[in-house]
């Protein structure tokens, strides 16, 4: 190993490296000092008490059950801005639906999610009455009928719903729903 000469090994760190690339001689020169980037701006003040209240509610809201509907209940309902006289027509059957959707027999969870990627394909291709079958729910273990009211959960939460009415019986009766839905 070699050692430094004498005169070196009393200096620090800093000094034998200004010494070692001409510092000390003025063959380097110091960069200007640029200002520091700009911090970012403070975040705007928001109501978070407020919107965890409003989260809470729309959670409890979406698995609230309405009015829990006995197997032969009929299903119905209208936005106020339509006339009572469509909800009749819906009731008598005089709206042909479309297209339909048979969820009767399938778990709730399942159920849930193919009704509403069903209506949201519907409302994209411009569909304007669709028939949702959800059977009469005379076989649930729970007593009620599961499906028949989570339909009408639903249907009720959509803005694209404009009304819905249980057909006559030989168009299912009050194990379907007739649906009215706005168009794009």
């Amino acid at each position: 190993m070699r050692k430094a000469p004498p005169e070196l090994d009393d200096r620090d760190d800093a000094e034998l490296f200004r010494a070692a690339i001409g510092a000390d001689r003025g063959k380097v020169r110091a960069l200007p000092e640029t200002p520091l980037p700009p911090s970012p701006p403070k975040p705007k003040p928001s109501a978070k008490m407020a919107r965890r209240d409003e989260d809470a509610a729309r959670d409890e809201f979406q698995h609230a059950v309405i009015a829990s509907l006995e197997a032969g209940d009929v299903l119905s309902h209208r936005r106020d801005e339509i006339p009572p006289l469509v909800l009749k027509r819906l009731a008598r059957g005089e709206y042909s639906p479309q297209e339909e959707l048979d969820l009767h027999g399938l778990p709730a969870h399942i159920a849930e999610s193919l009704l509403r990627e069903f209506l949201r394909d519907c409302r994209i291709h411009g569909v304007g009455c669709v028939r949702i079958i959800h059977g009469k729910g005379r076989n649930s273990e729970e007593r009620l009928p599961v499906l028949k009211n989570l339909v009408d959960r639903v249907l009720r939460q959509r803005a694209d719903v404009l009304a819905f009415h249980s057909p006559p019986v030989a168009q299912g009766g009050t194990g379907a729903v007739l649906v009215l839905l706005e168009k794009r």
